[in-house]
């Protein structure tokens, strides 16, 4: 079979968009541990109440995301399965799990600290 320029050139854009898709697809930025998701640190991860699932947006902005660190995604980072990414007000990309943006939390020192569940009544650890 004689391959021509046109099947090759065919080929080398199929494979460019094949491996820009792959870029795309870093993986769970989460994983499960202990019944909780973690971030890629380890540490735990927070919804708030007072987002609304499937919104695209977080209400915590300003001194709240001071104090509840968002789980930053890359420009070029895609959702898949129940993972997603929002825009924040600052332009800054945020995973979002379920429809609900995933936070960390200041006061947490280590993996496996859990003190922000339940604070204020509106914070919960984010769980599979």
């Amino acid at each position: 079979m004689r391959i021509t320029s046109t099947h090759f050139l065919l080929g080398l854009s199929l494979s460019a968009a094949l491996l820009a898709g792959c870029a795309a697809m870093s993986g769970a930025p989460a994983k499960v541990s202990d019944g909780i998701l973690t971030g890629p640190n380890g540490m735990s991860l927070y919804t708030f109440d007072r987002d609304t699932a499937g919104s695209g947006k977080s209400v915590c902005n300003g001194p709240c995301a001071a104090n509840w660190p968002p789980l930053m995604a890359g420009d070029m980072d895609k959702g898949s399965g129940d993972y997603s990414v929002i825009t924040r007000d600052d332009g800054k990309k945020q995973w979002a799990f379920k429809g609900k943006p995933l936070y960390y939390w200041v006061k947490d020192a280590k993996p496996g600290d859990r003190t922000g569940d339940g604070v204020n009544k509106v914070w919960q650890l984010a769980r599979p």
